[in-house]
């Protein structure tokens, strides 16, 4: 049995080991950033040396005798530790009960490839070249699944996958969620492509990358993201990253000469991921509870302000005097109602984040489906190009013209995020049901009209953000709700949504 001083000597020890895998992780972060922003071209096998190194430190660190018997002591008197603490200590040891199951030299060389698999992605999508790619997608998929294997061998591998971004997300669950969405939005797209499109010219147009840049740094500004601890730089597809703890957190953008919508919204969207990366509590900070309960949850609030917010004809209105000042030449005559049908134009494309919110879940759905079919043995990864074609003439009925347009659009896949894919259209719903709780307290659009937006902020942080990964997503979400998770709400905004915009 332990006594008073063990238990207090196996706490600073906890602590001291996250404060520990945090700066590794906020170095392995820096360099990651950096590779997909700013670093040469040529200069991917000196990050993937420096990675494996890190790597090896943080599997000799994570798995050594000494701090899994640590935590197995902590988790034996977990009735004895708070809340919190015991929160640590069980994604702790779920994560290094797994990473002690993968052979430390395999860690390594996977770190290393994804350093290498990401140089070459940015090459082949500017090629259009997906056989320069494929050998190290070839090796992703591979090692995603006998990494899931090494981890759960009686489970489906691809579950395990999914899992990683939504606790207990299974194959099963998302075959239902996806069904039913399939259901109500086919038909809803087909009502909404009988009647005329609105005129999206608007978005069209010169627009310098300097000015787009002031735009940007206004958007965030509006959006209430705190400058001094969330910078902002450009990259081929935009993403948001945390250093260490929430009080670094950078977002990323790229830059549309000719449409400044696509940055427009992608600020948005990567801002929301950053407003809540960086709303943990602060007793969080440099811990496994600093950041979002999942992905899904992640993606709940940079869909919630990308789209809900963002879209609105509230924010169009508030926005639009700073388009005029930022694009006067462009923006003479022009009016916020043509902004906001322009951007809330529904009709299917090729590019999944520009994509529209009614067709968005579509591409994701794509992505899903494909995924399961490698996995399950269906397709092999050099079909991926083929029926990722097919599918999108089946689902959207576009014709891909080419590999950068299609299966090299996204950064994803050469990063290992396998899985990742369907916490974007959950987040869509999840979003869509906390937008109907919070209503029920504010006046959400009175208050985005007005530029106060920092209310809705403060009821997220308050719900949501302050918590970091302290509960489950399920947890979490039910809280919030007041009760289970319930797509319909997702469905009945964008039908609200859409019949106004189209007069449906």
């Amino acid at each position: 049995m332990m006594n008073d001083t063990n238990i207090g000597e196996r706490l600073d020890f906890l602590r001291s080991l996250q404060r520990r895998m945090s700066a590794y992780d906020h170095a392995m972060a820096l360099i990651q950033f950096d590779g997909a922003t700013s670093a040469p071209a040529k200069t991917a096998d000196n990050r993937a040396a420096a990675m494996g190194v890190l790597s090896e430190e943080i599997y000799r660190i994570g798995s050594s005798d000494e701090t899994v018997a640590a935590l197995e002591e902590l988790d034996a008197r977990k009735d004895e530790l708070s809340q919190k603490e015991r929160r640590q200590v069980y994604l702790l040891l779920r994560d290094i009960r797994e990473m002690r199951k993968i052979p430390q030299d395999e860690y390594a060389a996977y770190q290393r490839l994804a350093v290498k698999s990401d140089a070459v992605w940015h090459e082949a999508k500017e090629r259009s070249d997906f056989g320069m790619f494929l050998p190290y997608l070839e090796k992703m998929f591979e090692t995603e699944k006998r990494f899931a294997l090494y981890a759960e061998p009686d489970k489906d591998p691809y579950d395990h996958c999914l899992s990683k971004y939504e606790e207990g997300l299974t194959r099963e669950t998302l075959d239902g969620f996806f069904g039913s969405l399939r259901s109500e939005l086919v038909p809803l797209i087909a009502e909404v492509s009988r009647h005329p499109q609105p005129d999206d010219g608007i978005r069209f147009g010169d627009f310098p990358a300097d000015r787009q840049e002031k735009l940007a740094y206004r958007l965030m500004e509006t959006i209430g993201l705190d400058m001094g601890h969330v910078g902002l730089s450009t990259t081929e597809h935009p993403f948001t990253t945390s250093f260490g703890s929430h009080s670094d957190v950078r977002i990323t953008t790229h830059y549309h000469m000719g449409d400044f919508v696509c940055s427009m919204y992608s600020v948005i969207h990567e801002g929301g991921h950053a407003l809540y990366d960086s709303g943990s509590d602060d007793e969080l900070a440099y811990t496994v509870l600093d950041g979002g309960a999942s992905m899904s949850v992640h993606e709940s609030q940079s869909r919630f302000y990308e789209n809900i917010i963002g879209r609105s004809r509230a924010f169009c209105e508030l926005i639009f005097p700073t388009l005029t000042e930022i694009f006067p030449e462009h923006m003479k005559g022009r009016t916020p109602n043509e902004l906001y049908l322009a951007v809330n134009k529904a009709e299917p494309s090729l590019i999944r984040t520009e994509a529209d919110e009614l067709t968005y879940s579509l591409h994701v759905m794509i992505r899903y489906e494909l995924e399961k079919a490698v996995f399950d043995g269906s397709i092999k990864v050099k079909d991926l190009p083929f029926e990722w074609n097919r599918m999108y003439k089946e689902y959207l009925g576009v014709d891909v013209p080419d590999d950068r347009r299609g299966v090299l659009q996204d950064s994803h896949w050469s990063g290992g995020l396998i899985g990742y894919f369907p916490s974007y259209a959950l987040g869509n719903a999840y979003g869509a049901q906390l937008y109907d709780k919070m209503k029920e307290s504010l006046d959400v659009e009175k208050l985005v009209a007005s530029g106060c937006i920092s209310d809705v902020n403060a009821w997220n942080r308050e719900n949501i953000w302050r918590h970091g990964r302290t509960y489950s997503p399920s947890e979490l979400l039910t809280r919030v709700f007041g009760g289970p998770f319930d797509p319909s709400h997702y469905v009945g905004y964008l039908r609200t949504k859409y019949a106004d915009i189209y007069g449906l």
